[in-house]
């Protein structure tokens, strides 16, 4: 158990002018209920789900059409139905908050300065794309597919698509031709929209063929889009238009207008990783995910009216659409094309210096990178507006946390935060009204009815076990995309725990409702019969600064005894030599205890990711156990193949029941 240190408390006049505050007092004098603290409102959040959500309801005022009938119906997931009746715009809540007072969008790359997109610019472009879907013949209901970096005009792509009901698909294009088409050939999209490329880390990568290839695998397009983004002055490959003609062509100052769908209507398809199997087309709702940000946003992540917000991530991942959500609550999102450590780790901090940023977000791997390298941002730069910093991703060490403090700056508001594609947003996270405990998530986020469950299946209130959600979010997904007798969407989540949401995480949960995430169920460690986090171990290794990444299993053997090895990348220079074996061990037996010291310590060059960022355990796993390559995994969607196929080698030479002889 993690001993409680805290590193940062809210002051009084932080929590009372906290947007949860403003909640809290809204549903004293409004709704006539008081709560004594945080713990309190959180029950009631989950004991009352639809006085709860039909609050929020209220207190953002959505707008809408139609009448309201219902909030809830059933909660034996995943067979329920939200708000019934009701027809919602997520776009129409974005452009709620025009104005000529600040931007709606900035933008930042590693070839270009700043730039401010107005409001006007906006809507005009918005306006214009919405034309040309409209005039060819999209509508509600249709797919639109797009391989599209993090600019402003990816951005106006999807509003214009949101705004006519048009439901939005998008992947990175660092992402593979065959892991794209894997993707967007399950959705049958009528128009796709592609790039010349993209630039990352000091690099322009050429994806025209790549965007061509992809179009011509899906046999539905009948509309194609091509972005200049690289070369604005290159001519479009014959057969598509061009992103900016069309632009330009149909921007006739007419008002956006905006079309109003059922509450459950799909907005978007995201995908999930599809490392061992095709990927899950998840498809959320325009109002689920339009509630759901709202709260996340504005009462958890406490994002205000006017400020600015960033979080660093690719179109391929959902941070891009929590990134965006930013402006349902009236902030401005920073877009950040490229590399976040080119042309050095600072490259993030100095912007955010620039730009007076007060809510920056990034990853667990990005952190610890800046600690290992000992770089120090609040030195250097003048972070005086920053108020939070998010991380996701992967759980966050003890260590960042320090280094954060540290570094940054005593002032911060840390907000580790864990959710996922699934529900894009977090279950857990920030929270204004409590404090930042060293290595611990803060809260449960208001309704979210998470527990830990025991292994025989019994909620704990505290303690360890397997992440569980009791009852229905509305963000949770509608459907999977031609899964129409829901047997993807069961499996995926409902078929260990009947009526309840088994998301995959192994948990800790502390009796002041703070949390961590202790890496995921299926990668836990069953050492001896007691199940440990893998996330435990990692966190001890990011002490060492001489490592810099690493891997860890445990392997049933045949005569019923288990063998765990730990695999290390080690910063250049670094050689695995006796007496550095043994500082890992002694570090993993202080630090945890003794079940978490590996049987073999093996240097490897890298350690292999999914294109979303997740770390491989389980193909590895597989392929140590004498799984073939291709069964364990697909290849395009690994970001680093070639670090599986060391793995692969390493089975071949050793089979997974004489691993020790290594």
């Amino acid at each position: 158990m993690r001993e409680e240190v805290i590193l940062w408390k809210p002051e009084e006049a932080f929590k009372a002018n906290s947007n949860l505050h403003h909640y809290i007092e809204w549903l004293r004098t409004d709704k006539d209920l008081s709560f004594e603290d945080y713990a309190s409102l959180w029950w009631w959040s989950i004991e009352n789900i639809a006085d709860f959500w039909k609050s929020l309801w209220q207190y953002f005022d959505i707008q809408y059409s139609g009448h309201l009938s219902f909030v809830l119906q059933g909660e034996n997931m995943p067979a329920v139905e939200w708000f019934g009746g009701v027809k919602v715009n997520y776009a129409e809540h974005i452009f709620r908050h025009q104005s000529d007072q600040r931007p709606a969008l900035l933008y930042g790359s590693e070839r270009h300065a700043i730039q401010s997109i107005s409001w006007s610019e906006l809507e005009r472009k918005v306006s214009a794309l919405r034309k040309y879907f409209k005039d060819h013949g999209l509508k509600p209901g249709d797919r639109i597919a797009a391989y599209l970096p993090n600019t402003p005009e990816t951005i106006m792509a999807f509003l214009a698509a949101n705004s006519l009901g048009v439901i939005w698909s998008c992947c990175s294009p660092d992402f593979g031709s065959k892991t794209v088409i894997d993707r967007f050939a399950q959705i049958d999209p009528v128009c796709f929209i592609g790039v010349d490329g993209y630039a990352y880390n000091g690099k322009v990568y050429d994806r025209k063929s790549e965007t061509l290839s992809i179009a011509d695998a899906l046999d539905g397009v009948r509309t194609k889009l091509f972005f200049n983004h690289l070369y604005p002055a290159q001519s479009e490959p014959e057969g598509w238009s061009s992103l900016s003609h069309v632009i330009d062509e149909n921007s006739d100052g007419s008002v956006l207008e905006f079309e109003r769908l059922p509450f459950s209507a799909p907005i978007w398809i995201l995908f999930s990783s599809g490392t061992t199997g095709k990927p899950k087309a998840i498809t959320h709702s325009h109002g689920g995910v339009l509630l759901e940000h709202l709260k996340y946003l504005h009462l958890h992540n406490d994002v205000r009216q006017g400020e600015t917000f960033f979080w660093y991530t690719t179109t391929g991942w959902m941070m891009w659409n929590f990134l965006q959500a930013s402006m349902l609550v009236g902030a401005t999102p920073l877009l950040y094309e490229g590399s976040p450590g080119y042309p050095n780790l600072n490259r993030l901090w100095k912007l955010a210096d620039e730009i007076d940023l007060n809510h920056f977000g990034t990853s667990a791997p990005f952190l610890i990178a800046c600690k290992n390298l000992q770089i120090s941002p609040g030195r250097d730069y003048d972070l005086g507006t920053l108020r939070s910093i998010g991380s996701t991703g992967s759980p966050l060490p003890a260590e960042a946390f320090d280094w954060v403090y540290a570094e940054v700056g005593t002032h911060i508001w840390l907000c580790s935060m864990s959710g996922g594609t699934d529900v894009c947003t977090a279950f857990v996270g920030g929270n204004p009204y409590l404090p930042v405990q060293r290595g611990r998530i803060q809260s449960r986020a208001l309704g979210c009815a998470l527990f830990p469950y025991a292994d025989d299946g019994s909620r704990l209130n505290t303690g360890i076990g397997e992440m569980i959600i009791e009852k229905p979010m509305p963000s949770m997904p509608v459907k999977f995309w031609n899964d129409p007798q829901q047997q993807r969407l069961r499996a995926s989540y409902y078929k260990d725990f009947p009526g309840k949401w088994r998301h995959g995480d192994f948990i800790q949960l502390y009796e002041d409702g703070s949390l961590e995430i202790l890496g995921r169920s299926d990668a836990t460690l069953n050492r001896k019969g007691v199940r440990i986090g893998t996330a435990e171990i990692y966190a001890a290794l990011d002490a060492i600064n001489e490592i810099k990444d690493a891997l860890v299993l445990n392997l049933d053997k045949k005569n019923g005894d288990d063998f765990m090895p730990l695999f290390v990348q080690l910063t250049p220079g670094t050689e695995l030599v006796d007496s550095f074996i043994e500082e890992i061990r002694t570090t993993l037996r202080l630090s945890c205890s003794p079940r978490h010291v590996p049987d073999i310590v093996l240097a490897v060059p890298d350690i292999p990711y999914t294109l979303s960022g997740k770390k491989m355990e389980i193909p590895v796993k597989k392929i140590l156990q004498g799984v073939s390559l291709e069964q364990s995994a697909q290849k395009d969607a690994v970001r680093n193949p070639a670090a599986l196929e060391y793995f692969r080698d390493l089975a071949e030479a050793f089979s997974a029941q004489h691993l020790s002889r290594l």
